[in-house]
């Protein structure tokens, strides 16, 4: 806050600015501010911002008009004709020569673009003004448009200058904004802008300082140059004191979105822990998302995973073998698994169907398929898409870190290890628990929750060994641990924020506020 012992540190603009508005007791607009002091516009904008920072000035008002004014296009429509006004004095003229126009013969002029002669020929029609005749040709009807009359009257009042939009009657502002420049299309006669006008006050603070302003503020300079100090000239000016109290201007500099770096993290993480990354498309069949995973095509389990079908192409050519077949035969009996099976007919083309990916375990699934590695460790970050209602925890798209690991040794203390190790690590939890948990394709099966300091527990994920009917019909006989995390709520825990939402906020504040400490 400025006060009489530090107006030195006024910049030469701001005294001129406080000056004007201490000369009259009635709130000054931009305008008037440019009239009372001589400056530029941009001079006065400049030193009313830094006086409001300062609390020195007060916003006395603020108004929003909005105006009307020709573009470049309206000006040639003023001076020639507007569209609909062409038409109609080309087909009159070539009426009254004996010959007829059909609309490929107005199109080939070149006059307006076909886009622009098709909607005025609809308005005309419309109004009854021209109709079609033999052939295709248009003819006049000898009524009067009141398109054209409006569009005149129109185009020659704002010709003369912008004019406020309220002061038209409303049959006019309505087709002022049919004719109003848009997103996607410049090509139109009228602009209608907003033109906001704001009136400033002095604040009980700024009407102390003005007895205090020195004089000859306009003599000061802030920075010696080279001329100054050759002719010896500086020594006629006064230096401008500057004031280490202010808060310097902010820097918002380019840099990732935290969300982005947090992904990252977790990437960087787990391939320095040894894991190698698996790729999937977003694109699944049935088959590789719920099939393979010892999901029956009748069980009510399919519901927590409510996918949203590709409507074309509905269905994958084909299922690779023996893959399909072997899993079939899981699904129908158990087949060499030791299990009994779900004991129904297995539906083949059902397998085909195709759906966005619901779980990432479907990348795991396609990893197993191709014979990896044993030992070996895997992970992936996969976007999933389910239907659900959307929260602060809830989003119907989301990312999901899906891994694997096999081995002779793997056992269920190695899943919880990992567990644990992932909720320290990269959601920095300070609080972790297991529940038991249901999953077709995993027994034993468990669930990780954390707790997030302002929602309390929540659900990371799932995890646990994939059943025998999982591994082998995709030909992999060792023991396999399986997990599958939410990231999004993982993310949620090591940003700082409360609503999953938050992640894709278009708010730049709330995404350079965002913590970063992961």
């Amino acid at each position: 806050m400025n006060s009489p012992s530090n107006t030195d540190s006024l910049h030469p603009l701001e005294i001129q600015v406080l000056r004007a508005l201490g000369k009259d007791p009635k709130p000054l607009t931009d305008l008037q501010l440019v009239q009372h002091t001589d400056l530029a516009a941009s001079q006065v904008s400049m030193a009313v911002g830094w006086l409001l920072t300062k609390q020195l000035v007060s916003l006395a008002s603020e108004t929003t008009t909005t105006y009307v004014s020709l573009t470049a296009i309206g000006t040639q429509f003023q001076q020639a004709a507007s569209p609909p006004e062409w038409i109609l004095q080309t087909v009159r003229s070539s009426a009254q020569e004996g010959t007829s126009l059909t609309v490929k013969d107005l199109q080939g002029t070149g006059q307006f673009q076909p886009a622009e002669l098709s909607r005025a020929i609809g308005i005309l029609k419309k109004e009854g003004v021209l109709q079609l005749g033999a052939g295709g040709t248009l003819e006049a009807t000898g009524q009067i448009s009141a398109t054209v009359e409006a569009l005149r009257s129109l185009l020659n009042q704002v010709h003369k200058g912008s004019r406020p939009l309220d002061s038209f009657p409303p049959d006019h502002q309505a087709l002022l904004r049919q004719y109003a420049v848009k997103r996607g299309n410049t090509q139109e006669p009228f602009r209608i802008d907003d033109h906001t006008e704001r009136a400033y006050l002095l604040t009980d603070e700024g009407q102390k300082l003005l007895p205090h302003l020195r004089e000859g503020a306009a003599q000061e300079i802030s920075q010696v140059t080279p001329e100054l100090l050759k002719d010896g000239s500086w020594r006629n000016f006064s230096f401008r004191k500057y004031s280490i109290n202010l808060r310097p201007p902010r820097l918002a500099v380019g840099r990732r979105h935290s969300y982005r770096e947090f992904l990252d993290t977790v990437k960087y993480k787990l391939t320095s822990m040894g894991f190698q990354e698996m790729r999937g498309e977003l694109i699944e069949t049935e088959f590789w998302d719920m099939d393979a995973l010892f999901m029956p095509q009748f069980h009510p389990a399919r519901a927590i995973h409510d996918v949203y079908f590709v409507k074309n192409p509905k269905k994958a050519k084909a299922i690779p073998e023996p893959f399909l077949s072997q899993v079939a035969q899981v699904h129908r009996d158990g087949g060499t698994s030791g299990s009994k099976g779900w004991k129904y007919q297995y539906d083949c083309e059902r397998a085909k169907r195709l759906v966005l990916r619901s779980q990432g375990t479907a990348v795991s699934a396609r990893t197993l398929a191709q014979n990896p590695p044993i030992p070996g460790k895997f992970f992936s970050i996969a976007r999933c898409f389910r239907y659900d209602n959307v929260d602060a925890t809830h989003a119907t798209d989301f990312f999901q870190v899906e891994g694997i690991v096999l081995g002779s040794d793997i056992n269920f203390r190695t899943l919880l290890g990992l567990l644990k190790l992932f909720a320290t690590e990269m959601a920095q939890a300070k609080e972790i628990r297991f529940f038991p948990a249901y999953f077709p394709f995993t027994e034993p099966s468990v669930e990780l929750h954390v707790r997030h300091p302002k929602l309390g527990w929540m659900e990371l994920g799932g995890a646990g060994l994939f059943r025998s009917e999982v591994t082998i019909p995709l030909g992999v006989t060792v023991p396999v641990i399986a997990w599958g995390l939410g990231l999004d709520r993982m993310a949620m825990v090591a940003l700082g924020i409360q609503d999953i939402r938050d992640l894709f906020t278009s708010d730049l504040e709330a995404v350079r506020n965002m913590r970063r400490q992961f």
